[in-house]
């Protein structure tokens, strides 16, 4: 393992999306990846067992020395962050969130949100629409069930089912803009704009990579001379 790395740790593989901006941003630095694909999907569990998940997860990278945590899933985020933040004082997480506020301040006027049940209902996903939406525009959330663990497994048949059947009901909505509330998403974005055409995708990667360099900084954490190594680590492997 790489000394004195950045963690980083999804449900799956959908937090590659969010490793691959933070290395376009920080080269040097060295990663550990953790996908708990055994635990694929986030938003089916409980708080209580995404609290102990979660912890168990980041007591591994504190193991392996990472200085910084990053949560690269919404669901884990909305729910977990704030649990995470008081039980480890001494760890800076940089959570992932729903791109809301950039697709408003984009202008945006009909946005669907696709994301997890857990994400659609959380408070914090209800924060950034109360905080960031103008009176002219309008935000459909849409709760993709499956469709996270679909493209973990990828699936694309059930993938391009539960996007068809999300067209078809929000096709006269003149949607003009669609956050990828998951970051699994992203990898699908293709699929989207098949069927959602002429729409603007926002995702929260890069606003993840760069809150990530502001910490780092911040807190005189930043590696200028590092090779730039990641290690990935699956929980099915482990």
């Amino acid at each position: 393992m790489n000394k004195k790395c950045i963690g980083i740790f999804d449900s799956g593989i959908g937090g590659l999306t969010v490793l691959e901006e933070i290395k376009r941003l920080l080269p040097n630095e060295n990663y550990i990846y953790y996908a708990d694909s055994k635990n694929n999907p986030y938003g089916e569990k409980s708080d209580e067992e995404l609290k102990i998940i979660c912890s168990n997860i980041v007591d591994y990278l504190i193991n392996n020395e990472c200085k910084i945590i990053v949560i690269a899933c919404n669901t884990a985020t909305t729910r977990c962050i704030k649990y995470l933040r008081e039980k480890y004082k001494n760890i800076i997480f940089i959570g992932t969130e729903p791109a809301i506020k950039v697709a408003c301040d984009k202008d945006a006027k009909n946005i669907l949100v696709m994301a997890t049940q857990a994400t659609v209902e959380s408070k914090r996903t209800e924060e950034l629409i109360i905080n960031n939406k103008n009176d002219k525009q309008n935000i459909y959330l849409v709760a993709c069930e499956g469709l996270a663990h679909a493209i973990e497994i990828d699936d694309r048949d059930k993938i391009n089912n539960i996007i068809s059947n999300i067209y078809e009901k929000y096709k006269d909505y003149d949607i003009d803009g669609i956050v990828l509330g998951c970051t699994h998403y992203p990898l699908i974005k293709d699929e989207i704009v098949r069927y959602f055409k002429d729409v603007k995708l926002f995702d929260s990667s890069l606003g993840v990579a760069k809150e990530l360099k502001r910490q780092l900084e911040l807190n005189n954490l930043i590696n200028d001379n590092g090779k730039g190594d990641v290690t990935l680590i699956n929980s099915k492997e482990l």
